[in-house]
């Protein structure tokens, strides 16, 4: 079999995915979102895309006392998935909606990617979708139709799915959110 991790082949029993331990701490640690965001405590969990808490109670993209840490929502059971919280602080995300058929993204959408600097972007929880985190000032929120920008009174999704070869890190994107 080969290790999902480096493609190496092994032996070893019938379900195991990865030949050695640090092969396996490799693959979490790159299905992680970035630390500027995992180290904030303004997570949600949510369910049929409803804002959740840890303890199952309706969240508020606007009531910290609703958030919680990553490692909290991500222990909660019964949870379609996690998002991160955007208060203005900040942090930023694009979200390009339908862009991605069959794993190919659409032209209109590798225009986009193609200017995006080396930040954080994954795949959204639909597979047909991608985010875009990094770090900006957008103030009032907009809504292009297949193109959402926000930093603040909004929860997004959150996969850790990255997308291509883009980095676990924040960058600069208001150049990127100026020319969308």
């Amino acid at each position: 079999m080969r290790c999902a991790s480096c493609d190496v082949v092994f032996h070893a029993r019938a379900d195991a995915r990865f030949c050695s331990g640090r092969c396996r701490v490799r693959a979490h640690r790159a299905s992680r979102p970035p630390l500027e965001l995992v180290s904030r405590d303004r997570w949600v969990t949510h369910r049929a895309k409803v804002p959740l808490q840890a303890d199952g109670r309706t969240a508020s993209s606007t009531d910290p006392a609703t958030w919680a840490s990553f490692d909290q929502v991500t222990a909660c059971k019964g949870r379609d998935g996690v998002g991160f919280v955007l208060n203005g602080d900040g942090i930023a995300c694009v979200d390009l909606d339908h862009c991605l058929v069959d794993g190919v993204l659409e032209p209109w959408a590798q225009e986009i990617v193609d200017r995006c600097p080396r930040t954080y972007v994954e795949i959204s929880p639909s597979g047909n979708g991608l985010h875009v985190f990094g770090l900006a000032t957008v103030g009032v929120g907009r809504n292009m139709g297949g193109i959402e920008v926000y930093d603040r009174g909004r929860y997004m999704t959150v996969t850790g799915r990255r997308f291509g070869s883009f980095p676990a890190r924040l960058a600069d994107i208001s150049g990127l959110i100026a020319s969308i």
